[in-house]
């Protein structure tokens, strides 16, 4: 195995982990009922973008068949019987690098809605995980995307001895 190999894609023909990933990331993005542009940035990001002769951006070619098979499995079926099938799959980082990325892509816009938070909720369920043993890893998600520490002197973020332990 390469060094770069683990960033490879696969075509997604069965369900992987790497499908996963891609699948729980749409499951988010469309929770709300709309996908803004910051949360197909986020996902161009973790999945691999290309841009084509007319400037627009898409995924990379290599995870073109992955994005495909995630968004059918999205449409086809409900996130109760994906998460049933997904969880058994992931080992407990991969359970943490999709919610790691879940809070990211839901931040993205500014908030996370709450049909994001209840989704959220569910995969955290489903992962075994509390949300006190998450919250470390949120803070450091919801500080990426607080960008008034840069702005307000007095944000608590911005106090001697802030920090964030992750155990």
């Amino acid at each position: 195995m390469g060094l770069f190999d683990m960033f490879k894609s696969d075509a997604g023909d069965q369900l992987t982990p790497h499908l996963a990933f891609a699948s729980s990331l749409i499951y988010m993005m469309a929770s709300d009922g709309e996908m803004d542009n910051e949360e197909v940035g986020h996902l161009l990001s973790v999945l691999g973008g290309s841009s084509d002769n007319s400037g627009s951006i898409g995924v990379g070619a290599q995870n073109r068949q992955l994005l495909q098979k995630a968004q059918e499995i999205v449409r086809t079926m409900p996130i109760d019987q994906f998460l049933q099938q997904a969880t058994p799959l992931l080992t407990p980082a991969q359970r943490l690098c999709i919610l790691v990325n879940l809070i990211d892509s839901s931040l993205s816009d500014g908030q996370a809605e709450p049909e994001e938070q209840q989704l959220f909720h569910k995969f955290l369920q489903a992962f075994g995980m509390s949300e006190q043993e998450f919250t470390p890893y949120f803070q450091v998600i919801a500080l990426k995307h607080d960008k008034s520490v840069f702005i307000d002197p007095n944000h608590p973020s911005n106090q001697p001895g802030f920090s964030v332990s992750l155990g």
